[in-house]
């Protein structure tokens, strides 16, 4: 392999094509982009501000948001900023090893984000299911060594695969038809194509994906079969809408992360624009959607940004009795 490496060096940049078959439209596509990765910016930050300055919302409920929020911001930062570049700038570029660096940041906290999902899942039905054992159960220390674990699992996960993938040569081209570099596009431009890490990563990803899925939803339907036991009406429907919201994030989460793997197995079923679409919505979507379902859902959170809104607008007015 190093021997073929040194007739064959690999590319110093790879060029990112955005949008196959839509160059036309990048300026125009880039807009929505540009306001849902905002919103994602100032939901999140919203979300980690008001949990960190409220001493009441030291509970685990929203270390896990907490959580979830920087994963968000961390894995949307990783994409849209040079996404957004692409479209406006048609800056295409990216170096060899930011490339894969970018690719190790996405994969590993999509994995990340799975773990928590499964965490807050868990916490849910602690709360509903067993209530007077919650704050034994769910301790601090608990909270951080699931925060660890499911670090630990992505990166066991993504390492060895971003590790396969650097040491293949990438004599073929140097050009990704993608907006981002996504593992399976960048697999297919090796002149030695790895089917071993082709295969391996739509393995894990479906095991993960199912695992979870499968423990999540057991998590929900205890706590379902528990609220139908409730007398209150009106606490029923609370608890269905908000669980209701909480299942549709979720597999929106879970089925375009398969989907952007699976429509690389089967290229022939859609336009190279719409597999990429897809792969860009499943990156931007569920930051946006996080923070609005599952913080401004939840009554404190909002009721404190609301009030931190608030005393801003009070702030920046001007005092009438002041003589200015």
């Amino acid at each position: 392999m190093s021997a073929f490496n040194q007739s064959c060096p690999n590319p110093a940049t790879f060029l990112l094509t955005g949008i196959p078959g839509l160059e036309s439209q990048h300026v125009w596509i880039a807009i929505p982009f540009c306001i849902m990765y905002v919103i994602a910016l100032l939901g999140n930050g919203a979300v980690l501000y008001v949990v960190k300055q409220d001493e009441t919302l030291h509970e685990p409920m929203y270390y896990f948001l907490s959580m979830l929020a920087l994963i968000d911001l961390v894995f949307s930062t990783a994409v849209v900023p040079k996404m957004l570049s692409i479209l406006w700038l048609d800056s295409k570029e990216i170096s060899y090893e930011f490339c894969f660096i970018q690719m190790f940041f996405i994969h590993t906290f999509t994995v990340v984000e799975s773990g928590v999902l499964l965490a807050m899942s868990y916490d849910r039905y602690v709360a509903i299911c067993n209530p007077l054992r919650y704050k034994t159960i769910l301790t601090n220390t608990k909270i951080a060594l699931i925060g660890l674990m499911s670090l630990a699992r992505g990166m066991g996960v993504v390492t060895p695969l971003t590790c396969l993938l650097t040491s293949l040569p990438f004599c073929k081209t140097n050009v990704i038809p993608h907006s981002y570099c996504e593992h399976m596009a960048v697999v297919e431009l090796s002149s030695t194509y790895s089917k071993v890490s082709d295969l391996h990563s739509v393995v894990v990803a479906t095991a993960l994906v199912v695992a979870d899925s499968i423990c999540i939803t057991f998590s929900y339907a205890m706590i379902l079969h528990s609220v139908l036991c409730l007398s209150s009406h009106q606490a029923r429907l609370k608890t269905f809408s908000t669980c209701g919201s909480h299942i549709c994030v979720i597999l929106l989460f879970y089925m375009g992360g398969l989907l952007s793997i699976y429509l690389h197995k089967f290229e022939h079923l859609l336009a190279p624009h719409t597999q990429v679409l897809l792969a860009d919505l499943y990156l931007i979507v569920p930051p946006m959607l996080n923070p609005i379902v599952y913080g401004m859902k939840t009554r404190q959170i909002r009721e404190r940004v609301f009030k931190l809104l608030g005393q801003r607008r009070i702030l920046a007015e001007p005092n009438i009795y002041s003589g200015h």
